[in-house]
């Protein structure tokens, strides 16, 4: 079985400043970014190359949409390299956009188009979630056919994965709160997955402690803000990292499998998303198998929030509560009975992630799960 794939070199700098010293951005290259993060970290350097603002073609998370259209914007350059300097959103777009793209992209999520890479890709992450830099994962929503697809094929992986903890500073609180949640989830179901090794366990229970060691000290700060994490901040991209590294070898289960069902449908941020289903999902794993691998994460969880083990579930949601609100989904507008629907979409559609659990789920327990969160 292989044990660890790490298929990007990985760079770590200071400030943008001394990576584009380093990897001399100009002709040849084309920057994919927001508009907020170009003016702050990439104008001053005077880089002559042209420039790609997300937010022009779409806000919140990608869609086929929102990347035919970037698509059509930078065909009008001659590029041969991508640097995706944003979050989330960018990243994934980037991840599809370095492909040869014949007609439109929803093709390539559907599968009546097989990925084939035709640009160097160079990811610069901006928020300290998704690890997305390290993975060949490129979710997006179709809103034609009403629902998330995720890519994961040899073909979307970066070429190289650029570490800043510099452009972390202007995160809102909420993205912070958001993307960080994200992490942990990647790095809690990476570290359960039937799929794991001692390479991935690693990588996965170095993300879990630096992050919410990291939230521990923000909390005892006071709360979550810009001042209270500002030290933590290449804690927190670096175990995001560590997170992606986890997730994307051993991979992600139904937490986020559930998450792409009611983010799709409320238009939720996807670390959020997360938040909602993370304990209510681990809750049924305990249920089914309480002896086995979960006992060493919820000892983890449990020595850091320093509570008894049998309460971890509670104490969890509080501890993490005080970074992000956990909503139940009526406040979005979920009704109850839409938990069966829910449940069959995700057992229909997410197979490649709920392959990933710690313990199978049933349609009826996974629409029990939802109807808890409700």
């Amino acid at each position: 079985m292989l044990a660890l794939k790490i298929v990007p070199n990985i760079y770590y700098f200071d400030t943008f400043k001394d990576f584009n010293e380093e990897f001399k951005l100009g002709k040849g290259d084309i920057l994919v970014t927001n508009e907020w993060m170009y003016k702050p970290y990439v104008e001053g350097l005077g880089i002559d190359m042209p420039v790609i603002y997300q937010e022009k073609f779409g806000s919140g998370e990608p869609t086929d949409e929102m990347m035919d259209a970037m698509k059509a914007e930078m065909d009008k350059y001659e590029y041969d390299r991508i640097i995706a300097f944003g979050g989330g959103t960018i990243v994934d777009c980037c991840k599809v956009l370095a492909c040869e793209i014949p007609n439109k992209v929803e093709d390539l999520y559907t599968g009546k188009v097989a990925p084939k890479r035709i640009k160097q890709l160079v990811v610069v992450p901006t928020t300290c979630g998704t690890g997305s830099e390290v993975t060949n994962v490129a979710v997006a929503a179709l809103p034609s056919l009403n629902i998330k697809k995720g890519i994961a094929d040899e073909q979307t992986y970066a070429d190289i994965a650029v570490l800043i903890p510099e452009s972390l500073q202007g995160l809102p609180d909420y993205v912070f709160a958001t993307s960080s949640i994200d992490a942990l989830v990647h790095a809690s179901e990476a570290f359960l997955s039937p799929k794991a090794s001692s390479f991935t366990d690693m990588f996965a229970t170095n993300a879990i402690r630096m992050i919410m060691n990291g939230y521990k000290k923000i909390i005892e700060r006071g709360g979550n803000n810009k001042e209270n994490r500002a030290d933590l901040l290449k804690d927190f991209l670096v175990a995001s990292n560590y997170a992606g590294i986890a997730f994307g070898n051993a991979g992600c289960a139904a937490v986020h499998a559930l998450a792409y069902a009611h983010g799709a449908a409320f238009h939720i941020a996807h670390g959020e998303s997360n938040f909602q289903g993370f304990t209510e999902v681990f809750k049924v794993y305990m249920k089914k198998n309480p002896t086995g691998k979960i006992t060493e994460i919820n000892k983890i969880f449990a020595d850091i929030i320093g509570c008894d083990v049998a309460d971890v579930y509670a104490k969890l949601d509080e501890f993490l509560g005080q970074i992000l609100r956990k909503k139940p989904l009526r406040e979005y507008g979920m009704t109850e009975d839409q938990a069966a629907e829910f449940a069959k979409v995700t057992v229909a559609n997410q197979q490649r992630l709920m392959s990933n659990n710690y313990v199978e789920l049933t349609e009826e327990e996974v629409e029990g799960i939802f109807r808890n969160m409700y």
